[in-house]
């Protein structure tokens, strides 16, 4: 790891190994923060981008436990607004399409160029505008709730809405992977549950698994450990995401270590956090293989992905200056997660990072 790290790619990461009995390896490496030589440390917190997703497949199943909803109601059946296909208007979209990626709301450069807010009003890069414009064109003052966000996106009459926002095809026939779909499914949490997303999984999740480090939002989390983002060697801006859930949770490797333990645990029929038909159901393959055009070898539990020729289950994440893995292996129960605070153009960034990762698989 040392040596992987001397390559000079990622400014800072964090590798951890977890399995049944909780984290069993757990290091950081390099800097937080280049300039002031803070260290990358297990505690340092950062936005772990698309892995946030799994723990929207968590709530769901809490909420459904919680017998406030069922997997295959109707959206609208929860929402405060009305989502339909317009080249689909009588056909349904369901929760369970939201959580496998099939409900044919698919994701536009009007989501790309609307839903990422400039933190602290920091301007781009000149050099980097090119890779990165679409994630800082809008001012913090932008910030609005989910419903508020989600509501110009999907409503007809929405301050946002295209109608390439959905699919020609019909719900539930295509696996289409859709951010705006899984932040919508959170909002249907919300709305079943009446409790804001944000504290209904701080409640029934962070707070048990005692992940005290883990929040969706800035304000709620201590600044002094939060990692600078870097492309290469350039600093880049904070940046905030109006559908949060699909991709905003900071957290560090020892609170998701947590989370990936007891996913395992639940895997093996010793959760906590959901009873075993919960378990069983978030992973379990959801989807026929038609349903996947250009995927082979796998397929989806409820917002958590599955490479089936490597029996592993878990998620990936990628936004500006954060690149994330959190998978598990169903047969020997153990898992690895890999979080890092550097995008590279360099030549041997791909070859390192999987480097990592088949280190920390070789426990």
């Amino acid at each position: 790891m040392d040596s992987l790290y001397n390559t000079g790619v990622f400014n800072g990461f964090a590798a951890t190994i977890v399995d049944t009995t909780g984290i069993i390896y757990n290091q950081g490496f390099g800097y937080a923060n280049v300039n002031k030589k803070k260290k990358y440390t297990e505690n340092t917190i950062i936005n772990i981008a698309s892995i946030s997703k799994v723990f929207i497949g968590a709530a769901l199943l809490k909420a459904k436990e919680m017998n406030v909803i069922d997997l295959d109601d109707p959206i609208n059946t929860h929402l405060p607004f009305q989502v339909i296909n317009p080249n689909h208007p009588n056909e349904l979209i369901t929760i369970r399409q939201l959580a496998t990626h099939t409900s044919s709301i698919v994701d536009t450069d009007i989501y790309m160029e609307t839903c990422y807010v400039n933190k602290d009003d920091i301007p781009l890069a000149e050099n980097l505008k090119e890779k990165y414009g679409l994630y800082y064109q809008n001012p913090s003052k932008n910030w609005i709730p989910l419903k508020e966000y989600l509501g110009k996106i999907l409503q007809k009459d929405g301050l946002f809405y295209n109608a390439s926002t959905f699919s020609k095809r019909k719900p539930g026939a295509v696996y289409e992977y859709s951010n705006i779909g899984a932040a919508l499914c959170a909002l249907v949490i919300e709305s079943a549950t009446k409790k804001p997303f944000n504290e209904f999984t701080r409640d029934h999740i962070f707070k048990p698994l005692q992940m005290s480090s883990t929040s969706w939002f800035f304000e709620d989390v201590d600044h002094t450990n939060y990692s600078k983002l870097y492309f290469d060697n350039e600093e880049l801006p904070y940046y905030k995401i109006l559908s949060y859930p699909d991709g905003g949770l900071i957290t560090s490797s020892t609170d998701l270590g947590k989370f990936l333990t007891e996913l395992i645990k639940g895997y093996s029929g010793h959760g906590t956090i959901l009873n075993s038909n919960s378990y069983n159901a978030f992973f379990k393959s959801q989807l026929d293989e038609q349903a996947f055009e250009s995927k082979k070898n796998y397929n989806v539990g409820l917002f958590i992905e599955k490479e089936l020729p490597y029996h592993v289950i878990g998620h990936t994440g990628g936004d500006p200056g954060t690149n994330t893995m959190m998978f598990f292996d169903s047969e020997t129960k153990t898992g690895r997660i890999f979080i890092t605070n550097t995008d590279s153009k360099k030549e041997n960034s791909g070859a390192v990072f999987w480097g990592i990762w088949n280190a920390l698989g070789k426990y």
